[in-house]
């Protein structure tokens, strides 16, 4: 069984030293951290790795002493070496060597319990993409995962390098200077006040939010209906999640943080720049006066439609009893739609101002109250849509219900099933005379009932791609996704290995390198969760529901009730 030596490559060039890392003997291999340097005071060695044990919780340990030859006469620079086997008396020890003439290394490895020298193979590896990344996709005892483990446990021991004036002088990844930057520093220190300053405002709003009085019917009832409290309640989340002082402990609370701050960041910046458009131009004063010619060019749009249907639409016979009815029952809520319209259009041009500065909370908050305006706006096609629907699902379960009847069955609602019955000729001659003229009269409400669930189907079309854009805003893992298109070795989803050099009695020397998570992956995993439970129903059931005539609602929230 071969040996397998986990070389860091930032100490492939440092001086003569001792190995510090870990030794694996479930995997009987080897992971270097760091090469500690001349001059040093054995006891002090131990005492230093003992700390280091207790802060990273890792069995570190003298594994063996590294020779980087620069001359030829470096035999008692060997032989020194050789003899620290005594001293930090560890097994197996190991012996690696590198001549300053030669591109291959030597490697000896003494204290097996087998007693032979067993085969070597050197696998260079980056300390610093190692130990930033996440690993994906792995087994929890794979030999790679205990790798990556220890690697980015071992951040303490980064912290000190060869220019320090510690009790030891290492070599590892932060060799050239530890890195740090003011801004980050500063960045740090005043995120402090404004997540506490955060954390109060949004108590302060949720204590107000929490009155008995906001919470009677008509008030619940809107925030539950309109698409801009649900936004705004979000929001609200989302605030308290990234100015929660609880520090992220584990990668998965980090990257949704994280990827929750870059789309807030990004969704306001889309409201400002929209904001911006609208105030300059004097675009609203535009946009007010476009909006009352189109809304009253849709209500005489409805009115030629109902005269259409009133009359012999597509060359169809009607009842014209009940066509006339029902024509002038929607042709006055057109008429009362129309009276509101004139009424509110005076104060139209205000409403959009003072919408427009919503987009300062972000572009969905916009996007929101503009799903909301529309259905506001169309609230009379929705009636329409309610009403027709209600008439045509009657008459459908009136027509089932007598069909059943002529069959000799009934539905028992106890056992919600369909029995057996027997019926007089009383019953037999009212249901054939109910069949009758319900089925007659079906052809004209069904006739409505597609007009208005075709126009109903038509705006839930237009709010459904709105909220689309609001939930690929808040749902989408900027952050990740940035990762993972300029530091892609961040998001791991495993390794490759490539071969460097190999010789005869020479250990193989091979590099391994990271291979990122697909951006599907990386979707798939970091996605936030979405505000809106879309419906889970198959087109099969869809079209059942259509050709019944239930009421349906492609956007409303899971667990809410249906009217």
């Amino acid at each position: 069984m071969a040996v397998k030596i986990f070389f860091p490559t930032s100490c492939s060039g440092a001086e003569s030293g001792l190995l510090i890392g870990r030794w694996m003997e479930e995997h009987h291999s080897v992971v270097i951290l760091a090469t500690l340097h001349f001059p040093f005071i054995p006891g002090t060695v131990k005492r230093y790795l003992i700390e280091m044990e207790k802060r990273t919780g890792l069995s570190l340990s003298v594994l063996g002493t590294w020779s980087h030859r620069k001359a030829e006469n470096d035999e008692q620079m060997e032989t020194f070496l050789g003899d620290l086997s005594s001293i930090f008396t560890h097994q197996p020890w190991l012996q690696i060597t590198r001549e300053a003439s030669s591109k291959f290394w030597n490697c000896s490895i003494s204290g097996l319990h087998n007693g032979d020298q067993e085969e070597v193979i050197i696998v260079y590896y980056d300390q610093r993409k190692l130990m930033l990344s996440e690993l994906h996709s792995a087994t929890e005892h794979s030999e790679i995962t205990a790798v990556f483990d220890t690697v980015s446990r071992s951040q303490p021991l980064f912290a000190l390098d060869k220019y320090d004036e510690g009790p030891v002088r290492l070599t590892h990844w932060q060799s050239d200077g530890i890195e740090a930057s003011i801004i980050v520093e500063l960045t740090k220190q005043v995120s402090v006040p404004v997540c506490s300053f955060l954390s109060f405002v949004l108590s302060l709003i949720t204590s107000i939010y929490s009155i008995r009085l906001l919470n009677l019917w008509p008030l619940t009832f809107l925030w539950n209906k309109l698409s801009t409290c649900e936004q705004l309640g979000k929001r609200l989340e989302n605030l308290r999640l990234i100015s929660s002082p609880q520090r992220a402990q584990d990668h998965t609370l980090f990257m949704r943080k994280a990827n929750t701050l870059v789309s807030l960041i990004l969704d306001i910046a889309l409201g400002i720049l929209l904001m911006s458009w609208l105030y300059k131009g004097n675009r609203i004063g535009q946009l007010a006066d476009t909006l009352i010619p189109v809304a009253d060019h849709v209500a005489l749009e409805l009115q030629g439609l109902l005269q259409w249907l009133m009359g012999a639409p597509a060359g169809l016979k009607m009842n014209r009893a009940l066509d006339e009815v029902l024509g002038r029952f929607f042709m006055y809520h057109i008429h009362l739609w129309i009276s509101y319209i004139r009424l509110m259009s005076p104060f139209i041009e205000g409403i959009i101002w003072y919408i427009g500065l919503s987009a300062c909370l972000g572009l969905s908050v916009a996007l929101s109250i503009l799903s909301d305006i529309i259905a506001l706006l169309t609230f009379h096609i929705y009636c329409f849509y309610v009403y027709g629907a209600r008439l045509y699902c009657m008459k459908m379960h009136g027509l089932a219900s007598l069909w059943r009847l002529f069959r000799g069955k009934k539905w028992n609602v106890l056992r919600q099933r369909v029995d057996s019955c027997s019926y007089d000729l009383d019953q037999l001659f009212l249901g054939t005379l109910l069949f009758t003229i319900l089925l007659f009269l079906l052809p004209t409400t069904a006739l409505y009932y597609l007009v208005f669930t075709l126009l109903r189907l038509l705006v839930v079309l237009v709010q459904g791609v709105i909220h689309l854009v609001i939930d690929l805003l808040s749902s989408l893992p900027l952050y990740a996704i940035g990762l993972r298109l300029c530091r892609s070795y961040m998001l791991a989803a495993g390794v490759k290995f490539r071969m460097l050099e190999q010789q005869a009695e020479k250990p193989l020397r091979l590099l391994m390198q990271i291979n990122p998570l697909s951006y599907g992956r990386v979707l798939s995993t970091y996605k936030l969760p979405s505000s809106r439970h879309y419906p889970k129903d198959s087109w099969g059931s869809l079209c059942k529901k259509l050709f019944i005539g239930e009421l349906i609602y492609p956007w409303k929230q899971k667990g809410d009730k249906q009217d």
